[in-house]
């Protein structure tokens, strides 16, 4: 695990320091985010987050490539570089349309085009964790990867709507699936538990992190489509990897006591805000005979604004829910099922009391509030592209 943690923290570190970088970057090259109708932040914010997150990726895998300990991850396939390159091809693409603003058609070809090239590269979804089940045809694997990593990609970019909302919900769910593929990967193989899918689920929640001081709310920086596109594809590619590769009656006993779909279990438990949020809006405006790639204000993270919560209660409510649906999965490896299943019970009533009750989110509101109150001013953009500063207890009661 140690060598895991490492990979983490050198892709958090170097993120962290490359961020501000893109984000005077981004002011020159006007890659800022208006103000519009839909939108919960208060002033123009520079965008390119995600060139900072894509190179906290690099780094961290580079690294890995050189360590003794994971050789056999690199040396059996080119996997490792072909998520490289499919996620350069999304961050490109994101790139453009944080500068330029590309239709949905565009976007959603450079997503194929990439999902592609992450399939020819070989992480393919090649069986079925139902019985062990493969997809006999090529043509049908390939479709199912390219399914699996569009869908993952639109997931995290319609739950990017607060500050600090997609990097917080991809960070913890990151972790829990870390942790996952750790334990099978001990228990299949205790003579050599490197792992793939652990490697780029280390990599993908220290490029997280990194970026999290600087996208909490008030954001200095948004990740852009440069970054949820990056964070969607990494994401499926680690899952894709596990899935199928490790089967569940091998892994010991505690595993042994779960359905055999597990490998698919956690990453759908990870995603599950950000598939809901993708699923509701698809039915939304496909009623109102719009485009599914239509943008609205009507997604998860609006309405608990509406419903009373503040932008950082609203942020932690969706965390507080990631983080009982992905520990929840992931405890199946740690602990007896029934065990989980109580985990998975309790923290859904925590969750739930602590989104509806008027009580709690009033108490807790105030908590925040007056946290923020304390913190020092920070350096937003004004519409003229100058520097302006507003107090985070400003900045709380408008909202992104």
């Amino acid at each position: 695990m140690k060598v895991y943690l490492t990979l983490l923290v050198v892709s958090a570190l170097v993120t962290y320091v490359a961020t501000p970088a893109m984000r005077h970057l981004a002011i020159r090259l006007g890659a800022v985010t208006a103000v519009r109708d839909r939108d919960v932040h208060s002033v123009p914010t520079a965008r390119l987050g995600g060139v900072a997150i894509y190179l906290g990726l690099v780094a961290g895998l580079l690294l890995a490539s050189t360590i003794p300990f994971l050789a056999s991850v690199f040396e059996v396939s080119n996997s490792a570089w072909a998520v490289v390159a499919g996620a350069g091809l999304v961050c490109a693409v994101g790139v453009v349309d944080d500068v330029w603003d590309l239709d949905w058609m565009a976007k959603l070809a450079g997503q194929i085009l990439a999902a592609l090239l992450v399939a020819w590269g070989g992480v393919q979804l090649v069986a079925l964790p139902i019985g062990g089940r493969t997809i006999g045809d090529s043509y049908l694997s390939l479709i199912a990867t390219v399914v699996v990593v569009v869908v993952s990609i639109n997931a995290v970019n319609f739950v990017d709507g607060l500050d600090g909302l997609a990097a917080g919900l991809v960070a913890i769910g990151g972790v829990a699936f870390m942790v996952y593929t750790y334990a099978l990967a001990r228990d299949a193989s205790p003579g050599d538990y490197s792992s793939l899918a652990t490697v780029i689920a280390a990599v993908m929640v220290g490029a997280c992190l990194g970026f999290l001081p600087h996208n909490v709310h008030p954001a200095r920086i948004f990740m852009g489509d440069s970054g949820s596109m990056v964070l969607g594809l990494v994401f499926a590619a680690a899952s894709i990897t596990v899935t199928g590769q490790i089967d569940p009656s091998v892994v010991g006993q505690r595993v042994q006591q779960i359905p055999a779909f597990l490998p698919m279990l956690l990453p759908l438990a990870v995603v599950a805000i950000p598939l809901l949020d993708m699923g509701l809006a698809f039915l939304r405006r496909i009623g109102k005979g719009q485009s599914p790639f239509q943008a609205d204000a009507h997604h998860l993270h609006h309405r608990l604004l509406r419903f009373g919560h503040s932008h950082r209660w609203a942020v932690a409510v969706l965390w507080l829910w990631t983080f009982v649906f992905a520990f929840s999965a992931a405890s199946v490896v740690l602990v007896r099922l029934r065990y989980a299943a109580l985990m998975l019970a309790v923290g859904l009533l925590a969750a739930a009391a602590i989104t509806f009750s008027p009580g709690l989110r009033r108490l807790f509101g105030r908590v925040w509030r007056g946290m923020g109150a304390a913190a020092a001013p920070v350096r937003k953009l004004t519409p003229e592209g100058r520097e302006a500063s507003d107090s985070v207890e400003q900045e709380e009661e408008h909202g992104r």
